[in-house]
C-alpha cells in the first residue's frame, strides 16, 4: 500500500498531466515485455512487438535497455524524469543530462549482490558515448513498440482526461480527486492510499502531486522511489480486452490483417513524403519490395506518388489517413 500525506491545502495543488509521458511509456512498456500482466489486453501487442523487434534487428538493443530497466520493485528514477511530457526530445534530454553521481548510485542499486553487466557499467560511469547509445536505443525501441500504437494510446488517454475534466468542471478539485475514487485511490485520515507492491509512505511537504495517465501502466499506480523528487503518481487506464487486437498499430480496425503487416507499416510511415529508398531503409526492405508495396497502396488509393526532381516520393492520401485512423465512414 502507498500512503500519501494529503491535506486540504494539497487539494488545491493537485494537477493532472495533459497527456501520457514519453519516457514513462517507454519504461512501462519494457516492463510489460518482461511479464504476462494484463494478458487479455497486451498479449497481442507482446507478440507483434517481439516479431517487429526481431525483424528490425533490435533484440540485443532491447535486452540492453532491460538491463537498466528491469521489471522489478525498483527501477532507476533517472529513466522517468517527466511530469507528463509527450515530446521525445524533452524526455531524452532530461534523461541524458542526469548527473554522473546519480547514474552511478541508481544503477548500483539494481545490482547490489552481483557485478553490473558491461553496458550498465559503462552507463553508470557517465561516459558520453554510453549516454548517446542509450538515447539511440530508446528512440529505436519506441519507434517499434510504442509509436505505431500512438492513435490507440492517444484515444485511451484522451477519453480518461475528458472524464477527469468533466469531474473538475462539475465539482472543482474535490470532484477531480473523487473521479479517481474508489478504483485507483481511497482517501482517509488526511491521506491518499492506493495499491502498491509494498508498504511505503510519501509526504508532499507542500509540493504539488502530479497524476499522469499511462497506457502501459497496469494493475496499480507507480511512483518515483526517491522522496526528494517531484511527487508523481502514474496510473493505469481502463482498457478493454481486444483493444489492441481490433485497433492494431495506428488504430485502424484490422489494418494489419487487411493490408498485411508490411504494407500496413508502409502506410503508417507515409505521414510525410518519403522516397522508395527511404521506405526501404526505414523498414529494412529491398528497394524492389518497397516499390512494390508502394505501388499496391497507390493503386488502392491509399498513397499518392509524385516526382520531386529525380526522386519519386510517396505520401498517404486522405483515404489512407481515414483508414489508418479507423474512420471507415469517410
Amino acid at each position: 500500500m502507498l500512503r500519501i500525506g494529503f491535506g486540504t491545502d494539497d487539494l488545491s495543488r493537485l494537477r493532472v498531466a495533459a497527456g501520457s509521458d514519453f519516457m514513462w511509456e517507454v519504461v512501462l512498456s519494457l516492463h510489460l515485455l518482461q511479464n504476462r500482466h494484463a494478458a487479455l489486453v497486451f498479449d497481442p501487442w507482446r507478440r507483434q512487438v517481439r516479431e517487429d523487434l526481431a525483424r528490425a534487428g533490435l533484440i540485443r538493443t532491447t535486452r540492453a535497455l532491460i538491463e537498466v530497466n528491469p521489471c522489478a520493485s525498483y527501477f532507476p528514477d533517472f529513466l522517468t524524469p517527466g511530469l507528463g511530457d509527450p515530446d521525445p526530445d524533452t524526455g531524452l534530454d532530461a534523461v541524458l543530462s542526469t548527473p554522473r553521481g546519480r547514474l552511478r548510485s541508481e544503477l548500483a542499486r539494481l545490482y547490489p549482490d552481483r557485478s553490473m553487466p558491461s553496458g550498465a557499467r559503462r552507463l553508470a560511469e557517465g561516459g558520453s558515448e554510453a549516454l548517446r547509445r542509450l538515447g539511440r536505443a530508446v528512440r529505436a525501441y519506441h519507434a517499434v513498440a510504442v509509436a505505431p500504437y500512438r492513435t490507440v494510446i492517444d484515444r485511451a488517454v484522451g477519453t480518461d482526461l475528458a472524464r477527469r475534466a468533466d469531474s473538475a468542471l462539475a465539482a472543482g478539485a474535490e470532484g477531480l480527486l473523487g473521479s479517481y475514487q474508489p478504483d485507483l485511490l481511497s482517501r482517509r485520515d488526511g491521506r491518499l492510499e492506493c495499491g502498491y507492491p509494498f508498504d511505503r509512505g510519501l509526504e508532499l511537504n507542500g509540493r504539488p502531486l502530479t497524476l499522469i495517465p499511462s497506457f502501459f501502466c497496469v494493475r496499480q499506480p507507480v511512483a518515483l522511489t526517491a522522496r526528494e523528487l517531484p511527487p508523481v503518481l502514474v496510473y493505469p487506464l481502463p482498457l478493454a480486452p481486444g483493444c489492441l487486437t481490433v485497433a492494431g498499430p495506428g488504430g485502424a480496425p484490422g489494418l494489419h490483417r487487411l493490408l498485411g503487416p508490411t504494407r500496413a507499416r508502409v502506410l503508417e510511415l507515409l505521414g510525410r513524403p518519403m522516397s522508395t529508398s527511404g521506405i526501404a531503409a526505414a523498414l529494412h526492405l529491398s528497394p524492389a519490395n518497397a516499390s512494390r508495396h508502394a505501388t499496391v497502396l497507390r493503386e488502392a488509393g491509399l498513397v499518392g506518388s509524385f516526382r520531386d526532381g529525380h526522386r519519386m516520393l510517396h505520401r498517404r492520401t486522405g483515404l489512407g489517413e481515414a483508414l489508418l485512423n479507423g474512420n471507415w465512414g469517410v
